[in-house]
């Protein structure tokens, strides 16, 4: 990773930008902008302003390298604006994740819904979770593996409240067999041979998101509907990210795809990782990308919990 001016990724469209530091930097603030040093980079310089960026545009910022420096105005002013900010280890992989205390005006009073929520309505969200989990992921092997899974199809349309009868695990275990052909080998684990140190740098980026639409709902991440840990601060952001996962699946397959090395994260490929926030969905009838698809879905999860509705709003695959 020689060069520097790459590791600054700016990925921008219409919705809230993210931002990657792969190199040496120092951020500091300016006039709610966020200013951005990097040592003997070109074309980033004060005189030209090509080193600022607008803080409220920003929506994720990834800090993956050990010499970043960055003052506590700045992160002041990123949490302010709700901003995930994500730090990496010296293996340059996702370790921490940073969101603000406070993200909506009636928190208290979202809180206290999502607490009084009753093991019944928490057992048909799951259920919807699920049923959605599966449905994409058979479009996923639809679309990269050209068959059509009837039997996850079935599975679907047969999960129950609370998903009780585990339809959740029978149809990883046929996905998981069905989606990495060329690599006999593969299982779906944390430590396991790649491309699961892919799935797992796209999954942490999938789940900052999730975790700040959250925030910005004004709903616990702790707090989930199935998943429960006492070591763990984003159950609930577990539990609303499965549906997006295969989006993040399919991502990992374009990069197999394009026949990129990938027993290591290199910079080519965290540049495609980072585009998941960007990525298109469907979500009620209407094509949007995944980090404004997040909010329609926290928004709803909202809803559900106050008693104005009884369905999550979830993506679809393109």
């Amino acid at each position: 990773m020689a060069q520097v001016k790459p590791l600054l990724k700016n990925i921008s469209t219409m919705i809230k930008r993210t931002l990657y530091f792969g190199n040496p930097a120092y951020l500091s603030k300016r006039n709610d902008q966020l200013v951005i040093n990097l040592p003997d980079a070109k074309g980033i310089d004060n005189l030209t302003g090509n080193n600022t960026v607008p803080i409220e545009d920003i929506g994720v910022v990834i800090l993956d390298h050990q010499q970043i420096t960055i003052t506590h105005g700045v992160l002041e002013s990123l949490l302010e604006n709700n901003v995930a900010l994500i730090t990496c280890d010296k293996q340059r992989m996702p370790v921490g994740l940073m969101l603000p205390l406070e993200g909506n005006l009636i928190q208290s009073e979202r809180f206290r819904f999502q607490i009084d929520a009753s093991l019944p309505l928490k057992k048909q969200l799951w259920q919807q979770t699920i049923s959605t989990k599966i449905i994409n992921q058979a479009a996923i092997l639809a679309k990269h593996r050209k068959i059509k899974p009837k039997n996850m199809e079935y599975w679907a349309s047969e999960v129950k409240s609370g998903d009780a009868e585990n339809h959740e695990a029978r149809a990883a275990a046929f996905y998981w067999g069905e989606i990495f052909p060329e690599i006999p080998e593969f299982r779906r684990d944390r430590e396991g041979i790649p491309p699961n140190n892919l799935l797992n740098y796209g999954y942490a980026i999938l789940r900052a998101v999730v975790a700040r639409a959250l925030v910005s709902t004004g709903l616990l991440p702790t707090l989930g509907i199935h998943h429960h840990n006492r070591y763990n601060a984003y159950c609930l952001a577990d539990d609303i990210m499965e549906p997006y996962r295969p989006v993040v699946d399919d991502v990992v397959l374009q990069i197999l795809k394009s026949k990129t090395p990938i027993d290591e994260i290199t910079k080519e490929i965290k540049i495609k990782l980072l585009s998941i926030p960007q990525a298109d969905v469907i979500i009620n009838g209407q094509r949007s990308p995944l980090l404004i698809a997040v909010s329609q879905t926290t928004s709803s999860l909202y809803k559900c919990y106050a008693g104005e509705s009884r369905k999550i709003a979830y993506p679809e695959m393109v």
